[in-house]
């Protein structure tokens, strides 16, 4: 049963008589807990809603489009709680956040509904057998599961859960429904790295093509582990070996199967210092969210776009001087694309300022986890010119304020300058860069 606190004006479920407060019990007979069973069970053309009006219930039926919505708004988008994480993983990150932030920030989730809504990984420890049940009954897909390992007695070690290494038997059950599952190693330095990582890959392999992708991934370490288990980083010579162990495998992955299954993180190959793979290396480049291609796709969609524009230098019919905060692992590429850019157009000035990470501390590298207290305080005196650009994944979800809790707008009146966030889409930014009255003169 869940509270309804909204019906449009104009929707069926308006039409029908449901108000706000009212409470839905089911639909067509079938109990209504949560999001994933609304979205279920509401795609019928005919279905019978009961619900509830203080004490006494009543039953509408609706007939409508196959998957139309019916106009009923929920407290929260999961028409629940969301699942607070159980386990203690040595790696976490948000163990490793800086105190006296606001409270949302250090609560931690492990939820598989936000898995199939929004991609977000689950570890699989806080699922049950009727959760999985359930999941092949309504044949949601895909799963993300952070694996780390398979072997259940370091599984158990490393996530500080008893449950975690029995679990593992739900992949098993997924794979035999059918169901399509993505995969994450978050790699810590001499714990699953190694012989462990190759028998991690191992036992995954036989889920291909279910499990069509694994993100490899070094474990993110800040300046705030006091007291947390003391991991350590990949040295360049480590990580290049850890490269090295995961292409062989994947390639021959790639011979056996078609499809290469394991993929690095960009970060890797900037810490060994190596060239970031071609596009073709990263097939349907199916764990860009995760890291992994996205310098690639950046900047072979950028050099695409420069591509239609006119091919002969000239000038912009404005003059535009912008400015990009970056983080240091992307800004050797910002910078080439920004000469490069600059060498088309005479009077289109670029500054690309390096931002290095004093908040969680100068091993985070990454431009998602720039905060506003480290562009604020390292952008002051800079020459900033029309605007200065952000990547927009700095941002909380869906909000303007990073994860120091500045805003946009406290930022950009400390700096004097208006700030523009740029989504991870090399066509966008370079119009951005151009300018709206420049990019549309120029066919972008």
């Amino acid at each position: 049963m869940v509270a309804i606190t909204e019906v449009c004006p104009a929707s069926v479920a308006a039409a029908h008589g449901i108000l706000a407060g009212d409470k839905l019990i089911s639909i067509n007979n079938h109990p209504i807990r949560d999001v994933l069973d609304y979205r279920f069970y509401l795609y019928e053309r005919v279905v019978a809603l009961k619900c509830c009006r203080g004490e006494e219930t009543y039953t509408v039926r609706i007939v409508k489009g196959e998957y139309d919505d019916i106009g009923l708004t929920f407290e929260t988008p999961l028409m629940s709680e969301k699942q607070r994480c159980q386990n203690g993983c040595i790696f976490c990150f948000i163990d490793q956040n800086p105190r006296g932030m606001r409270d949302t920030v250090y609560f931690k989730d492990d939820d598989s509904r936000l898995s199939f809504l929004h991609g977000n990984y689950v570890t699989l420890t806080n699922m049950t057998d009727e959760d999985i049940d359930r999941i092949l009954t309504m044949r949601f897909s895909p799963v993300n599961i952070s694996v780390h390992t398979t072997n259940p007695e370091l599984r158990v070690r490393m996530m500080k859960n008893k449950r975690a290494g029995q679990v593992l038997s739900y992949l098993d059950r997924l794979y035999e429904g059918g169901i399509s599952m993505c995969g994450q190693i978050v790699v810590c330095r001499g714990i699953n790295d190694r012989d462990e990582l190759v028998r991690t890959m191992t036992d995954l392999s036989r889920y291909y093509p279910v499990m069509g992708s694994v993100s490899v991934i070094p474990a993110g370490l800040t300046a705030h582990r006091d007291g947390l288990y003391p991991l350590t980083d990949f040295t360049a010579e480590e990580a290049a070996e850890l490269i090295d162990t995961v292409e062989a495998f994947g390639e021959r992955m790639r011979r056996d199967t078609g499809g290469r299954m394991f993929f690095l993180s960009d970060e890797l190959y900037l810490k060994a210092g190596r060239p970031i793979p071609e596009a073709a290396y990263y097939e349907d480049y199916a764990q860009i969210e995760n890291g992994v291609g996205m310098l690639r796709s950046f900047e072979d969609e950028f050099y695409m776009a420069m591509d239609d524009l006119p091919s002969a230098s000239c000038a912009l019919e404005k003059a535009r001087e912008v400015s990009i905060a970056t983080g240091v692992a992307s800004y050797p590429m910002m910078s080439k694309l920004a000469a490069d850019l600059m060498g088309k157009y005479s009077n289109l000035t670029i500054h690309v300022y390096k931002i290095i990470n004093h908040f969680f501390g100068e091993s985070i590298t990454v431009s998602g986890l720039m905060t506003g207290v480290d562009l604020r305080e390292q952008l002051k005196d800079r020459a900033l010119g029309d605007e200065l650009l952000i990547p927009s994944c700095a941002l909380r979800d869906g909000e303007d304020v990073f994860l120091c809790d500045t805003t946009v707008t406290e930022l950009s009146q400390a700096l004097g300058v208006g700030i523009r966030a740029t989504p991870s889409d090399g066509y966008a930014f370079l119009g951005t860069l151009l300018g709206e009255d420049n990019a549309r003169k120029e066919g972008i």
